[in-house]
């Protein structure tokens, strides 16, 4: 997080107002440096003893305009590391409302993949993708990794040449155990299989606990990748209601397992939900865990943005609630280390031999070069370093995109702003399509998400996931600017 050293100002140079405080005058020099833009949200304000020095003023003067501005919403204080720019309140956006009561008819299956991989093959050209759920490049350790790896060959020179560990190394299977701690988590290495990435995951967990024409209970809306998954399996979804604040709607799940008694899994996203970034609270986790337990259905939980939560403790996996082995925890280190390496990981509770079963069958071992580097990574300080930043990086290019949002769509327009997560989910007024959206910007190389692909039904048809992994720049202002035009003149 930077810190911004402002010019020295003598306190005659401050705003002239006899009759005004001098705190006040100072306050209001900071309100029009953050109006500006020249202290940015997050970007750390000069120290009390900083102030006295730049302006020759009081202690008593220079903590009451930093007080002032606080409690204009403008500076938020941390405990031991002084004032920071508040992250806009985007007072021109009202949160995303709950979703209106009941259960969507599961007859609503339409055969989504089609749908999905149609938008997906139009997609592939583009300039910038602000569709997708990764961080840009720079985000992410590539040459610490990139060394890692070097030595790595260099220590197991004959590696290539040499059989794999069935279920995964055996120290990036510790490294990963070690990792699930934060979320609560206690989990033997042994009790971890690696996949490629989180999708083998899922899929394996899925074809573990249920078979073709078998009902999965999923989030609506959900990740489109989710929704392709049970296509491919010939298993159907079952979309239950999901809050933009709380996550899936118990009550919804508890009458749709009255209706449907066929239900196999429910499957889904407590931290950091996707599209909807929202976070389940401990006790929903907790209950979900119990009813799944109660009644013999798996619960799947996907798990691979919690490390990007904003606060420095990540919020608890449901698994940390499980004592049956019901909860198939799934994740991936794809968005918050390495996009490129398709790291993922799975560990199955009850069902643990037969994902270990499933996986050798399906596609044997990964291979060991990036899990051995990652391995070496992940046990170094450098590892926690990265995820803080990464933390930042992502809230204030969040906070960006948010304020964009909030200052370029039509009157209507909603998000909720998500406590970590790679990208917002933004509702626009009802008369826009989000496909026609989607068809309008591509024409100009930019690639967005239409909310019509994270649901059988059209409820989400004036809807886009929009990522906030892109580096700001010049280049992707214009583009939210693109998108922003299109849906006016889409809501006339």
């Amino acid at each position: 997080m930077s810190t911004v050293a402002l010019p020295t100002r003598p306190p005659q140079d401050l705003p002239p107002a006899a009759s005004v405080p001098l705190y006040q005058r100072l306050a209001g020099h900071y309100r029009q440096a953050i109006a500006a833009g020249t202290l940015a949200p997050g970007d750390r304000m000069p120290s009390v003893r900083a102030l006295m020095g730049l302006h020759d003023v009081s202690l008593s003067t220079a903590l009451q305009a930093c007080r002032e501005l606080e409690a204009a919403g403008l500076l938020e204080a941390r405990p031991r590391s002084g004032y920071f720019v508040s992250p806009p309140s985007h007072a021109a956006l009202a949160p995303i409302e709950e979703p209106a009561p009941g259960l969507p008819d599961p007859a609503q299956y339409v055969g989504i993949h089609q749908r999905i991989s149609a938008i997906l093959a139009r997609s592939k050209h583009h300039r910038i993708n602000l569709g997708g759920a990764c961080g840009a490049p720079e985000l992410y350790p590539t040459a610490a990794l990139r060394h890692a790896a070097v030595r790595a060959l260099r220590q197991h020179p004959d590696l290539f040449g040499s059989s794999v560990d069935s279920d995964g190394h055996p120290a990036f299977r510790a490294a990963l155990a070690r990792h699930a701690l934060r979320s609560r988590i206690s989990v033997s290495p042994d009790e971890i299989v690696v996949t490629h990435g989180a999708t083998e995951a899922l899929t394996l967990a899925l074809r573990a606990v249920a078979g073709p024409g078998d009902v999965i209970a999923v989030e609506s809306p959900t990740y489109y990748g989710l929704l392709q998954i049970l296509e491919s399996l010939g298993m159907r979804a079952l979309e239950i209601p999901c809050s933009p604040q709380t996550g899936i709607s118990l009550e919804a799940l508890e009458l749709a397992a009255q209706t449907y008694d066929n239900i196999k899994a429910v499957c889904v996203v407590p931290n950091l939900q996707n599209p909807l970034g929202c976070v389940m609270p401990d006790a929903h986790k907790q209950r979900l865990v119990r009813w799944c337990a109660a009644r013999g259905i798996a619960m799947i939980e996907d798990d691979c943005c919690s490390a990007t939560f904003d606060e420095d403790v990540t919020p608890a996996a449901a698994k940390s609630w499980d004592t049956t082995g019901t909860v198939i925890h799934c994740a991936s280190l794809h968005k918050v280390l390495a996009p490129g390496m398709r790291l993922g990981w799975i560990t199955a509770g009850k069902w643990q031999a037969r994902v270990e079963m499933l996986k050798f069958g399906l596609s044997r071992p990964n291979e060991m070069l990036t899990q051995i580097a990652v391995a070496e990574y992940m046990g170094t300080g450098a590892f926690e370093r990265h995820l803080r930043r990464l933390r930042t990086q992502l809230r204030n290019q969040r906070e960006w995109v948010a304020q964009k949002v909030a200052a370029t769509f039509p009157a209507g327009t909603r998000l909720t702003l998500p406590r970590g997560g790679l990208h917002l989910w933004v509702e626009m007024p009802l008369c826009v399509s989000s496909e026609a959206v989607f068809e309008q910007v591509l024409r100009d190389g930019i690639r967005v998400m239409p909310g019509a692909m994270f649901s059988n039904s059209n409820r989400f048809n004036h809807y886009l996931r929009l990522n906030c992994g892109n580096l700001r720049t010049p280049e992707l202002e214009r583009a939210l600017d693109t998108v922003a035009a299109a849906v006016r003149r889409l809501a006339g």
